[in-house]
């Protein structure tokens, strides 16, 4: 068993074990080496976005000083979430390693299925609606922000 697995999957026993939340985990390799190594924390912080591979990048990026992990790995005991997913690509991480399927979590009650057909636009059922409003008022943050000669893109 690949040893970054290993200990991402001991991670998620002793969050899910303890009561802090779902059978999931997430480790961050840099170089070889474990940068950091987390579970899903949902139950302990009662934050709904504590998930594994969240709490391991911001441990990651604490732990570095800097919020881009283009240079870093994850593991991740599961295919990630959407919201996982994408801050995964936000922080730039350009290789994710995952063991268990969006199916098997879905089988276990975690169904990211509704939100991945919200996405595609292929639900409304009411539970979140989408109005656009001040759009020009809001859209001058954008004007300002492209003005900003020195400003540090991520």
């Amino acid at each position: 068993m690949n040893n970054f697995m290993k200990a991402a999957m001991e991670k998620a026993y002793e969050g899910m074990r303890a009561g802090l939340g779902g059978p999931f985990g997430a480790v961050i390799v840099k170089g070889g080496e474990i940068i950091a190594c987390e579970h899903n924390r949902v139950l302990e912080t009662n934050d709904p976005t504590m998930h594994a591979e969240v709490s391991a990048i911001r441990a990651a990026t604490a732990k570095l000083g800097r919020f881009s992990l283009d240079d870093c790995e994850i593991y991740s005991t599961c295919m990630p979430c959407p919201m996982c997913l994408s801050a995964i690509m936000w922080a730039k991480i350009p290789t994710l390693y995952y063991g268990s399927s969006a199916a098997d979590a879905a089988d276990a009650g975690f169904d990211d299925d509704y939100i991945y057909k919200f996405i595609r636009n292929d639900l409304k059922d009411g539970k979140l609606s989408l109005e656009v409003i001040d759009e020009e008022n809001c859209g001058e943050l954008f004007s300002e922000w492209k003005s900003i000669e020195d400003k540090s893109m991520y």
